[in-house]
């Protein structure tokens, strides 16, 4: 008998995750079984406002996700390197930031798909520069409208950490994929410490239910000290991006089909 339990590998139509399954008698085990029934749970029937909050690097990795979420909720909070993609596609500078000019257009798509599906999307209002990515180097915080040419946008600033802090106190279901700033290097992870925390806090008061997921998330999730405040933290990183995305998982779908 084969027995899947491995939601982290189960987006991968692999050997072991694939083949066996359509040779032997199968089903799915009970670690898999619980993640999700879980995961279901938060994004199929949630509890409403539900906002989602989206970081990291590129949007070419996640441009599946952000159309998915722009669909299903009603925040979108966009941070990372991402945003800058998103400040450029709405005519800012943004220096020598992170970005991906490529996906101007696609960008340009993201917001007017939330425009039309009722999401509103948050991107920093207000930024923290530096020349250079390194530990205590010298910043300055700026409108997001400002950033030196010679600047990097590094981290999101203290209005828009206000801003997302009342947006979480507004918010009962949480789904939380990626990092706000660059949290590897004190003192870029400000933005995505104080929302963590907060997050956290809120989901220990019963006040929201929270998941997270994805590697670079846990990551940065355990740097804030949040991490076990969270609901649920996903095992998986890209299973679970394919999942949010709304993508079938291979080695779920294969076993369900028999």
């Amino acid at each position: 008998m084969y027995v899947n339990d491995a939601f982290s590998v189960s987006h991968r139509a692999h050997g072991s995750t694939h083949a066996l399954a359509q040779l032997l008698p199968n089903c799915i085990g009970k670690c898999l079984e619980s993640e999700l029934t879980t995961l279901e749970s938060f994004l199929s029937n949630p509890t409403r406002p539900l906002t989602a909050v989206v970081g990291g690097a590129k949007i070419s990795t996640k441009i599946q996700l952000l159309f998915n979420l722009t669909s299903k909720s009603d925040n979108l909070i966009i941070g990372g390197g991402m945003a800058n993609t998103f400040l450029q596609a709405k005519g800012f500078e943004i220096g020598k930031s992170l970005t991906q000019s490529s996906m101007l257009g696609v960008a340009k798509e993201i917001l007017a798909k939330a425009d039309k599906s009722g999401c509103r999307i948050y991107l920093p209002s207000d930024i923290v520069v530096s020349s250079e990515l390194q530990k205590n180097s010298e910043t300055e915080i700026l409108p997001a409208t400002n950033c030196p040419k010679n600047s990097m946008i590094l981290d999101a600033g203290p209005q828009t950490i206000t801003e997302i802090q009342k947006i979480l106190k507004r918010t009962k279901t949480l789904i939380w994929n990626g990092p706000l700033g660059a949290f590897e290097v004190s003192p870029f992870d400000n933005a995505t410490n104080k929302a963590a925390q907060l997050a956290a806090e809120l989901t220990m008061n019963g006040e929201m239910v929270s998941v997270a997921g994805g590697g670079d998330t846990i990551a940065a999730l355990q740097n804030s000290g949040a991490l076990s405040g969270f609901s649920y933290v996903s095992t998986a990183g890209g299973a679970f991006l394919e999942w949010l995305e709304g993508k079938p998982l291979p080695g779920i779908s294969v076993i369900m089909e028999r």
